[in-house]
């Protein structure tokens, strides 16, 4: 053999043996799934707001159903913090990470590293690539049913303002249902859309803007409940009352307390059941451990609408 050939021979010889050594160990990397849920780490986008209370409620009663622990952490809608949270978790041996996810592509990396660590990662309300399963409102179909109940409020005919939220698909899912039910409505007319931060202080913030500079205005549609209820504020300041109706999507109970407020310009919102969601979560946890994955990366769950006239037959929250 010739000394180059005989030289490339060997270069690549020596390069499958790095290959098979790498792929070794990679494997032996890879820590194995727990076999019991004993500590669970959930992570959420912020605490102040009721929905994520809710998300801690159904944490809680779920660890407590199997004997687990649970930490739940608030990433103060910060994508770094979030990274953070999961190497915390990684090093207290957690051994299911439930995150509602700031960004559903940032996460990743922090995702496959818990993976990697042999632990269960279940999304909840938003997807977060990698995740073992996505448990979420059937967001599309919330933004319908708020928002059909509301240009038939219309009686089919009027401006409407639009208050979107953080660019998350939960958020941009609710606003993609609400446009699917313009075709049926061609007599509504999306006059204005401005993102609020999800709370309600940006919701005021933004429709007072959107109110100022397109003051013919008969509908807003809120993207959850506390923009919603923002709206409502800058309806009421604006002396607009009985001029504006305002519909949300979450059924918070701040949503439910605003139904109840006679002369209220907020009539309708499209539930999410948050602690539900954790719950179910939890379970799929239960599941995975069991050696039965779901059939399904995504679970959605139902959405239903309530109102003035239905608001006291709502369970809540």
């Amino acid at each position: 053999m010739k000394p180059t050939v005989r030289r490339l021979a060997l270069a690549a010889t020596a390069l499958a043996v790095l290959g098979a050594s790498a792929c070794t160990s990679g494997d032996q990397d890879v820590a194995a799934k727990p076999t019991k849920i004993e500590k669970i780490g959930l992570m959420v986008q912020d605490m102040s707001n009721p929905f994520v209370s809710a998300m801690d409620k159904g944490a809680k009663e779920s660890a407590a159903a199997i004997g687990a622990t649970v930490n739940t952490q608030d990433a103060q809608l910060d994508l770094a913090n979030q990274n953070n949270q999961i190497d915390a978790f990684i090093q207290q041996g957690v051994d299911l990470i439930v995150v509602s996810a700031v960004d559903e592509s940032g996460l990743q990396p922090g995702i496959e590293r818990a993976k990697r660590a042999g632990i269960i990662v279940v999304a909840v309300d938003t997807p977060a690539k990698g995740a073992d399963a996505v448990i979420m409102t059937d967001a599309v179909q919330a933004g319908e049913k708020s928002c059909e109940y509301l240009f038939s409020q219309l009686g089919g005919k009027g401006n409407v303002l639009l208050v979107d939220g953080t660019p998350i698909q939960t958020i941009r899912d609710r606003i993609t249902g609400c446009k699917n039910v313009l075709p049926k409505y061609p007599g509504i007319k999306v006059v204005g859309q401005q993102a609020s931060k999800n709370d309600r202080a940006s919701g005021l913030m933004v429709t007072t803007d959107m109110l100022t500079a397109t003051p013919d205005v008969q509908g807003i549609f809120g993207m959850n409940d506390p923009s919603a209820l923002g709206a409502v504020l800058a309806v009421e300041q604006g002396g607009k009352s009985g001029q504006v109706k305002v519909t949300g999507v979450d059924g918070s109970p701040e949503g439910v307390s605003e139904l109840q407020r006679p002369g209220s310009p907020f009539v309708g919102t499209a539930t999410q059941n948050p602690a539900e969601m954790v719950r179910q979560a939890v379970q799929v946890g239960q599941d995975i451990v069991a050696g039965k994955p779901p059939q399904r990366q995504t679970i959605l769950i139902p959405s239903e609408l309530v109102t003035r006239e239905s608001v006291g037959q709502y369970a809540g929250w």
